[in-house]
């Protein structure tokens, strides 16, 4: 059977409580991490997804036990610069930038080369923003023009270093942080701002992290050798995937939503910062901080007015995996909406840029758009009516299911290819659009 989504009917109204799975970056961040401890780590609600199942199976080939119940799943940690490594060791890391870059970070001290690989997707995608500030440390790249396949030979002399990051990747900075950790000496790193999990979870492992905040920029300083305890996590929900049934319900006619224990993180909510300047209300609930995160309940209803927007490019990088959504708000805007700065957007698993552009063109939505911008031509009335077709978009899950939430809202008969896409980091996506009452 082909792997496509057919879907001719808009969605009805309706009113619901529903729960989003565990947040993707904090669920391999926490996997990762867990290997470096010194004993067992167990983690609740963590993400069952393509990324993370390669996560834990890269984490198996470098001789850590992983146990996955229904429930949760256990790591027993074998402390910093324990992994086990065998000759001709390859580690495929999937679809999963996150763990691509963030794994390299643990291996500057391995003791033969691994070879690492990903999926066609993964790549196209550029390490050399990794590669570079780790050969500092002392470990040796052979890589594919900067790509992938990549083979690294640690070193037993890795020095700390002076890192400077100027693209807002918390997967480079992240990466750094954990080669940091495993080098005696400090080292420092003037970050860009982006999500700060890595540093929230460093400062709750009580890991040698001094942190200086500016306007712009964060300095980081870690101190290592540091000392790994256990972790026992329950992930909170992905608001990258709760950002999908937020727009869903904004775009819907007569429905609301109450998304429960959301990660509202505030280096991960610039989505809900350009709710706000597009005059889109929602409410944030029962807020609590858990292990240094923000974790909330949102409620968010229909809107029958979204203003456009100047989007301003501080919000970027916090709200750089749900851009193709809020380009479908922009279309349903009053009034021209303006996005810059946004060159990172076709460093994700497709050109994103290009394919947001390439779907409001198929929309009938007039956009312009240029290397690192677009202009969005809202219309407030836009319904769809003719057929439209996605296909080969390097099977980027968040192509496929911003494509789900337009034929939803916007009308129109929609063929959308590669249906599996959505199991590297939302498996259950479709599964919740059923529980809001429409059947696929």
């Amino acid at each position: 059977m082909k792997d496509i989504l057919k879907i001719d009917q808009t969605i009805k109204p309706f009113n619901k409580k529903i729960e989003i799975e565990g947040d993707k970056s904090l669920s391999i961040r926490w996997a990762l991490l867990a290997s470096q401890a010194t004993g067992k780590s167990i983690s609740y609600n963590l993400l069952k997804s393509e990324d993370v199942i390669s996560t834990l199976n890269c984490l198996k080939k470098l001789g850590v036990k992983v146990k996955n119940f229904k429930n949760r799943c256990e790591i027993i940690g074998l402390g910093l610069n324990g992994f086990k490594y065998k000759k001709n060791l390859i580690l495929n890391c999937g679809n999963s930038g996150t763990l691509g870059r963030l794994i390299l970070g643990l291996l500057v001290h391995s003791k033969s080369k691994i070879k690492i690989t990903g999926d066609r997707s993964l790549s196209k995608r550029d390490f050399t923003r990794i590669t570079e500030p780790l050969k500092k440390f002392g470990a040796k790249f052979k890589t594919n023009s900067g790509k992938l396949p990549i083979i690294i030979e640690g070193t037993n002399k890795a020095v700390p270093i002076k890192y400077n990051e100027n693209k807002g990747s918390a997967q480079c900075k992240s990466s750094v942080m954990l080669a940091a950790l495993n080098t005696k000496g400090q080292t420092k790193i003037k970050a860009k701002k982006s999500r700060n999990h890595t540093e929230l979870l460093f400062k709750y492992l009580n890991l040698p992290i001094k942190i200086n905040k500016k306007k712009k920029f964060d300095i980081i300083k870690i101190s290592g050798p540091g000392n790994l305890r256990p972790l026992n996590y329950k992930i909170p929900s992905d608001i990258s995937s709760s950002a999908f049934f937020m727009v869903l319900t904004i775009l819907s006619k007569n429905s609301k939503l109450l998304i429960k224990k959301v990660n509202i993180n505030q280096s991960r909510v610039g989505i809900l910062k350009i709710f706000r300047l597009m005059n889109i209300k929602f409410k944030t609930k029962n807020i609590m901080n858990y292990k240094g995160e923000l974790v909330a309940d949102l409620q968010i209803k229909s809107q029958s007015r979204i203003n456009p927007i100047n989007c301003p490019n501080n919000i970027n990088s916090s709200s750089i995996d749900e851009f193709l959504l809020i380009f479908l708000l922009a279309a349903k805007a009053k009034g021209i909406s303006y996005f810059k700065n946004l060159a990172e957007l076709n460093e994700k698993e497709s050109p994103r840029l290009q394919w947001g552009s390439r779907i409001l063109s198929q929309m009938g939505v007039k956009n312009i758009t240029t290397k690192d911008s677009i202009k969005i031509y809202g219309n407030p009335d836009l319904k769809i009516t003719k057929k439209i077709i996605i296909k080969n978009f390097l099977k980027d899950h968040r192509v496929f299911m911003t494509c789900v939430i337009a034929a939803l809202t916007f009308g129109g008969k929609w063929e959308i290819f590669d249906k599996s896409s959505i199991k590297t980091s939302f498996p259950s996506f479709l599964t919740k659009i059923q529980e809001l009452g429409l059947k696929l």
